[in-house]
């Protein structure tokens, strides 16, 4: 597959630099969706102040961050979005067997009932129609409270917003999160060959 839209170097927009190092010290890479974006500089700025401002842990940890936006990529279908979600939440010390496992969480003692709720709204948000029920809410209430539900709609926005990028953009992988998501049982590779070239 050829490129949609090639990503720019950081050395084509040196006004990018400050964000693109704080990435770079999170991920060990720019990943190259924001190297996309850099095309419409102001898009990539306000991009990254909603990504800080939704993955940064206020009060919901960011482990529990990480894995409603990986079912969010899950449930979306985006191979790009869940090879770097999964890369992040491993980097995290989240065990492996937690995310070979992310489609069982219903049933796995693997996950707390405090993520099962977390997982189970995650994926119906990312559904299209929005399948998120009123009995969700009532069970992450057990467990969250309205400040930290808002925490995580955030990142399920955002993912939502991610997942529709980097598939409609068919951005290719970084060598990181692409050995990640090779290792993984669950990956399906139709998921991944949109995203790899």
């Amino acid at each position: 597959m050829s490129e949609r839209v090639s990503p720019l170097t950081k050395e084509h927009v040196p006004e990018l630099a400050e964000g693109f190092r704080k990435i770079e010290a999170i991920l060990g890479f720019v990943p190259n969706s924001n190297l996309i974006m850099a095309r419409h500089p102001a898009l990539l700025q306000s991009f990254q102040r909603l990504a800080v401002a939704a993955l940064d842990p206020v009060k919901v940890d960011r482990p529990t961050k990480m894995l409603a936006a990986h079912m969010t990529s899950r449930a979306a279908g985006c191979g790009y979005c869940i090879a770097h979600t999964g890369h992040v939440v491993e980097k995290l010390g989240v065990p492996a067997a937690k995310l070979e496992s992310i489609w069982e969480y219903e049933h796995s003692d693997l996950f707390t009932p405090a993520e099962r709720a977390v997982l189970d709204f995650a994926r119906a948000a990312a559904l299209v129609p929005n399948a998120v029920s009123d009995a969700m809410f009532d069970e992450l209430k057990r467990f969250f409270d309205e400040d930290q539900i808002v925490e995580l709609v955030g990142v399920v926005a955002l993912y939502g917003f991610l997942n529709r990028w980097n598939d409609t953009l068919a951005t290719e992988l970084e060598r990181s999160p692409l050995e990640f998501a090779r290792r993984q049982k669950n990956i399906v590779p139709n998921q991944l060959s949109k995203h790899t070239r």
